[in-house]
């Protein structure tokens, strides 16, 4: 019997030496190892300047700079399922920031997830996608990193729940969900297609938002750009490969520019999250650019509108009723009696595919919170939206939204509580 229970410990303890060898195997697998001795680096102007230009094409500054805080001094809490992660000090401090890091230190967090110390880092820090770009730009955004001035703040100790605070599982995380990788280019595509690609899904990183996620929160299928609820935000990123969300397949290439640059367009325009993208990130990019990222966009393949049953959505007439007067009250004003809009100011809210997407989460953002489109060269002074969370209540917002949803030709499905009480 002794002898049995010693040979049944003695192969689960071989068992878990092997899963842990694979673990670290997978964990290592195409990944730069750290040279002998560190790389030669002398920044340049040129190399600041477009490290600039990269940080802004990522729009680094969005997660980490506070408001009011330090330039790239990190502190912002990000919000996951598994809770809530600080972005890290990125200047040029020695103690708190990259001062300390060599130029191979931030080749490896870029492209393999690794800290200068080798420990695995969250993909709240978007290295998935970042492992695409070049070891020319990462060494680019190194030394304007390099270059801003030097912020003392600590760095926010993550605020993440057991197991998920420990290196054990974000490894079991990274065999299952990344392997360091290069950009590839398609050679059936021109060249203008390939910049927006690589833009797109490197430095632009657009599935950390738009990409649908699995169990685990990793992002699936790069290129499908699939749409999926923001990690730790209540706003839905739309697909970006479905007419009926966000896709621009059907859109001419200035409608698509317009809305990178300035905002808006003649199709639509940009709130909540992505107005921070148009705000600290594409706007400043050059025409080239953001055309090169239109023409990919505008040729992702698209998937068809969910299938619905045939006739209108059943409504309660009472709901409707109240949502009615509640328009009547509150938005009939901006948007029209019939939902028709103020060209120029107010959208349309007859046809508007934002009305119409299946999840009702954008619409609730905007109607509790308000919100304004970007500030841009193209747009000085965009209208905006009163946040109306303080004088209506949860059934009001469910009611307004369900009949907005149904009427003018709109046949959205019903807000219910649920959806209304997100905050």
């Amino acid at each position: 019997m002794l002898k049995r229970i010693v040979y049944t410990l003695t192969g689960l303890a071989l068992l878990l030496a092997l899963a842990f060898l694979a673990l670290v195997a997978l964990n290592l697998r195409g990944e730069d190892k750290l040279p002998p001795t560190p790389t030669p680096f002398e920044s340049t102007q040129a190399l600041v300047e477009r490290g600039r230009y990269l940080a802004l094409a990522g729009n680094c500054a969005g997660c980490h700079t506070v408001r009011g805080g330090a330039p790239y001094a990190g502190g912002l809490g990000i919000g996951t399922p598994f809770g809530t992660i600080y972005s890290s000090n990125l200047t040029p401090d020695a103690t708190n920031g990259i001062g300390s890091w060599s130029v191979d230190h931030f080749w490896r967090a870029m492209h393999n997830g690794r800290s200068k110390r080798g420990r695995l880092l969250y993909p709240a820090f978007p290295y998935p996608s970042f492992t695409k770009l070049t070891r020319e730009d990462s060494d680019a955004l190194y030394a304007y990193l390099r270059s801003v001035p030097a912020a003392s703040q600590a760095n926010t100790r993550h605020a993440l729940r057991f197991p998920y605070n420990t290196q054990l599982a974000l490894a079991v995380w990274r065999a299952l969900s990344f392997t360091p990788g290069v950009f590839e280019k398609d050679p059936a595509k021109p060249a203008e297609w390939n910049r927006g690609a690589y833009l797109v899904e490197g430095a632009g990183h657009c599935i950390a938002c738009h990409g649908a996620r699995n169990s685990l929160g990793a992002t699936q299928d790069q290129r499908g750009l699939s749409g999926g609820l923001i990690p730790g935000e209540n706003w839905y990123a739309p697909a970006l490969n479905a007419a009926d969300e966000a896709g621009v397949a059907n859109w001419t290439l200035d409608e698509v520019v317009a809305l990178l640059h300035s905002g808006t367009s003649a199709r639509g325009s940009v709130m909540g999250p992505m107005a921070d993208v148009v705000w600290g990130s594409t706007q400043h990019l050059s025409q080239e650019d953001v055309k090169a990222i239109a023409v990919y966009l505008r040729q992702l393949p698209q998937t068809p509108a969910p299938a619905r049953p045939p006739g209108p959505l059943a409504r309660d007439p009472a709901v409707m009723a109240r949502g009615s007067a509640i328009y009547d009250q509150r938005c009939a004003y901006c948007h029209g009696d019939k939902g028709e809009g103020a060209p120029g100011a107010y959208p349309p809210l007859a046809g508007n595919r934002a009305v119409n997407m299946e999840t009702p989460a954008n619409l609730v953002q905007i109607l509790r919170h308000g919100g304004f489109l970007p500030t841009t060269a193209g747009n000085p002074r965009p209208y905006g939206m009163p946040p109306f969370g303080s004088v209506l209540d949860d059934q009001e917002i469910a009611a307004v939204l369900t009949y907005v949803r149904g009427s003018w030709g709109n046949d959205a499905p019903p807000v219910g509580m649920a959806d209304a009480m997100r905050r």
